[in-house]
């Protein structure tokens, strides 16, 4: 991850730059029938805009969450069509992949291509190289929840206060469990004290 954060924003999305005062929360593999809406509830509350990297079949799934998730103006964002192990698959796999849930996502917001975040974070050479030639950034994160990890709420609240985020991260977490919303409901607050805004990730598609 520290290497890929070398490389130019327009290939790879890492952070958003440390000027602003903005944290971009961003949620994969969702969505999810009885999580991603309670979510959305709580972001509407605080004002927040997010991103939310979405499964292209589960979109299929439940259409009406992701219509929910772009009028209420946040981003969609492409995590693949069937969340598969990327690296057991060969380039043009993951490119097939990768293009069927754009265009399952078109139908929604009206944009043919997404910020693409690969299952598991995976990214190879061959990969970076595709999505830079053709442009569309790979977005990845800068500060991990550790929410796909299932500890106890208590102890990801913890970990978070002893090594706080910092203005421009991007905020890994996943809307298909109850974890994220609650390490959220209690982070919330502590963010909004601190100053800072909540955006969703900029691309011009």
């Amino acid at each position: 991850m520290k290497l890929l954060a070398m490389l130019p924003r327009r290939w790879v999305l890492t952070n958003a730059g440390r000027r602003s005062r903005a944290l971009y929360l961003t949620f994969d593999d969702g969505p999810h029938p009885a999580h991603t809406p309670l979510l959305l509830d709580l972001l509407a509350e605080y004002g927040a805009k997010a991103s939310f990297f979405v499964v292209g079949s589960r979109v299929e799934d439940y259409p009406v969450l992701a219509q929910r998730i772009v009028d209420e103006g946040h981003l969609l964002g492409n995590h693949s069509y069937s969340h598969p192990q990327f690296a057991h698959l060969r380039l043009p796999e993951q490119v097939a992949e990768a293009q069927r849930t754009d265009e399952v996502l078109a139908s929604f917001d009206g944009h043919r291509r997404h910020l693409f975040r690969p299952p598991r974070g995976h990214v190879s050479a061959r990969m970076l190289w595709y999505f830079a030639r053709h442009r569309i950034p790979l977005a990845l994160w800068s500060y991990d929840s550790l929410d796909y990890a299932r500890p106890d709420v208590d102890a990801i609240v913890a970990m978070a206060h002893r090594h706080p985020s910092r203005a421009g991260d991007l905020i890994l977490m996943h809307d298909d469990d109850s974890l994220s919303l609650a390490w959220l409901r209690a982070m919330l607050p502590v963010w909004k004290a601190r100053g800072f805004s909540f955006e969703a990730l900029p691309f011009n598609a």
